[in-house]
């Protein structure tokens, strides 16, 4: 398998895990082959007497260090190892393939510009899919996620830190462990979280939707308390909307999504104007909370649409 390249602590994390390795026949199977089936390996075809070589290897050695430990640089001197050449028909040098679990999947010659190198690799790295320190991530956040909205609160903060401590920059992860605090009622923590993320990611869907759940929290705390009131009002009085819309933000305190959803859009259909229009304003603000994939978020915003070009 390759070693690692890069000289110690002054390179940083990112470039102790690149490697870069002379390749030999002797060594091409265990190499590139083999090694390929854990992550992209690129070949580089060269020659010591290479002009366009000594310009390309540098740029890809470059790009693979930028990848940071996602691809792999085997470099093969023609001169001393014609068999691979050969069997993979290089007839012209510099000449780069590409191999994914074991096979070529892509390749170019000649020398190319960095910014063509860059796109070679993202493109093959696409292809390769997600690595293993990605899914288990993925993974992670599923599960983390799956324990919030069955509120075990312990568990899915457990979760969103144990993401955040690998990658601090994976807004799902802030955003979800924000949402934790807010779902606990410590909403100072839920602010201090969120404020981990960049500000130029504000807008990010995670971003917006912990932050759409901590107002949302704040709002509804200690409405719980007042949800039979609130019925007993309605049911004496289908148009007292204050009592419904209190009503909306009890069920939410509870944990009633769709309830409250019901609500509000009775609400709207009675009186969209009523109070500037609060039913339709805490709608949106359910529905970013939820986030834009949920499917009552989904639903909700189909019901509304269609009361709203009635």
């Amino acid at each position: 398998m390759f070693g690692l390249g890069g000289s110690g602590g002054d390179q940083g994390a990112q470039t102790s895990q690149v490697e870069i390795k002379d390749v030999t026949d002797a060594t091409f199977m265990a190499d590139v082959i083999e090694a390929s089936r854990q992550k992209p390996v690129i070949v580089d075809f060269w020659a010591p007497w290479c002009g366009p070589c000594k310009q390309l290897t540098p740029e890809l050695e470059k790009a693979v260090r930028d990848a940071g430990g996602k691809i792999a640089l085997a470099k093969v001197n023609v001169d001393e190892n014609k068999m691979i050449a050969g069997q993979l028909q290089v007839q012209s040098i510099p000449a780069v393939y590409a191999f994914v679990d074991g096979q070529p999947i892509d390749g170019f010659m000649g020398a190319l510009p960095a910014s063509q190198i860059k796109q070679f690799i993202d493109q093959l790295l696409r292809s390769a899919g997600p690595d293993a320190a990605e899914l288990a991530i993925g993974e992670a956040l599923e599960a983390a996620e799956q324990a919030l909205q069955s509120k075990d609160l312990a568990t899915a903060a457990q979760g969103f830190a144990a993401v955040i401590q690998a990658d601090p920059t994976e807004l799902k992860a802030i955003g979800g462990l924000a949402r934790v605090y807010a779902a606990s009622g410590d909403f100072e923590r839920a602010r201090q979280t969120l404020a981990m993320a960049p500000d130029d990611k504000a807008d990010d869907p995670s971003i917006a939707a912990a932050r759409a759940a901590i107002e949302l929290a704040e709002q509804s705390a200690g409405a719980a308390k007042d949800l039979t009131k609130h019925r007993a009002a309605l049911e004496a009085n289908p148009n007292d909307h204050q009592s419904r819309y209190d009503l909306a933000l009890a069920l939410v305190a509870v944990g009633d999504r769709e309830g409250a959803v019901d609500e509000l859009l009775e609400l709207f259909r009675r009186d969209r104007n009523w109070n500037e229009e609060a039913a339709k304003t805490q709608l949106m603000k359910l529905f970013d909370a939820f986030g834009t994939e949920d499917p009552l978020t989904l639903s909700g915003r189909r019901r509304l649409s269609s009361m709203i070009f009635a």
